[in-house]
């Protein structure tokens, strides 16, 4: 089954924004007056499909991105990390993460976001039932399952303070690969995941969680994750195609946060290797997600961009200050939803 959080999170390095992406094809065209198709591009996922992705494929799926003149191929980057992709303009468009995009543009990538795909910050740290963590400073003196992601120690060590218990004392192993599942039974108590896709998973599997979400601590951990990126050049020298793609996706992801199980089914009859049981309460539990509280699907607030960066500057994931202001951009969102 998919380990999209933490093959997602341990991208999240320096070398993951670095813009060197040779050997990749440029697959943007532009279709001849001849044949008068649809422009044919593509759009990177950041691991293997799920739930976060569900938009995508209904848009394809529905016609809303052949109505906004495209041909859209949804791929997974490989061992190319589509953040470096899209920063090195060999793709235009991808998925990615506001942590990332954020480091990105501390090192000169020049990554945009175009909007959230998810409105609110849907990951925590959770533990078995059995093992009795109903709040941060429960963690003390407790077994912490790692792997070296950039954000893990400054996430723990914010939550555990705010909760008024005192990080040092927390044990740290880095448990690599290991899943959930398999570490927690292994000695480790508690791990970072997202409850959309291993807290659903658990439910399934008769073996329920408590988590605890890291925006429930600090009001700066409400980050957009994941979101649609591109780039500078597309938006300053693309924008129609920009304009396009984001109102395709838009499309697509209104149409999943109104049905669920149609768009589920979606999904799974693109990506049929996946758990079905799971993908449909998965889809189920995301759909309202999406959109939330804000006004349209997409839409992203100046503060969630800027608290967090200042942030990630405190806690010294940042070496140098970042303009957030020029990180996203709601320009290409459709007036509604």
């Amino acid at each position: 089954m998919p380990t999209f959080p933490r093959r997602r999170l341990l991208a999240l390095t320096a070398a993951a924004v670095v813009v060197a992406a040779a050997g990749c094809a440029d697959s943007d065209s532009t279709p001849t007056s001849a044949d008068r198709a649809l422009r044919k591009i593509q759009v990177a996922l950041d691991w293997t499909p799920n739930t976060n992705h569900t938009g995508l494929y209904v848009a394809k799926a529905k016609g809303f991105f052949a109505a906004h003149g495209l041909d859209v191929e949804i791929v997974q980057p490989g061992d190319a990390d589509a953040s470096s992709l899209v920063a090195a303009d060999k793709i235009p468009f991808a998925i990615g993460y506001q942590e990332a995009v954020t480091q990105a543009r501390a090192q000169g990538a020049p990554l945009v976001s175009i909007a959230a795909i998810v409105q609110h910050n849907t990951s925590g740290f959770a533990s078995p039932k059995d093992r009795d963590l109903t709040r941060p400073a429960q963690y003390v003196g407790k077994t912490y399952g790692g792997f070296g992601g950039p954000l893990e120690e400054p996430l723990l060590r914010t939550i555990v303070a705010a909760d008024g218990g005192d990080p040092s004392r927390i044990k740290t192993v880095n448990v690599g690969d290991a899943d959930f599942f398999a570490a927690t039974k292994k000695g480790i108590d508690f791990e970072w995941i997202f409850y959309g896709w291993t807290g659903i998973e658990a439910e399934l599997r008769g073996e329920p969680v408590n988590i605890q979400y890291v925006r429930d601590y600090d009001p700066a951990l409400d980050f957009y994750t994941p979101i649609l990126i591109t780039n500078e050049k597309r938006i300053a020298g693309d924008p129609e195609l920009v304009k396009a793609f984001t109102a395709g996706a838009s499309e697509g992801y209104t149409y999943a946060a109104k049905n669920a199980a149609e768009s589920a089914q979606i999904l799974l009859d693109a990506a049929p290797e996946l758990d079905a049981d799971l993908v449909k309460r998965s889809q189920e539990w995301l759909s309202p997600r999406y959109q939330d509280d804000a006004p349209r699907w997409g839409e992203q607030k100046k503060d969630v961009w800027t608290n967090f960066a200042a942030w990630l500057l405190a806690q010294k994931v940042l070496a140098t200050e970042v303009d957030a202001t020029k990180a996203y951009t709601n320009d290409f969102l459709p007036a509604g939803s």
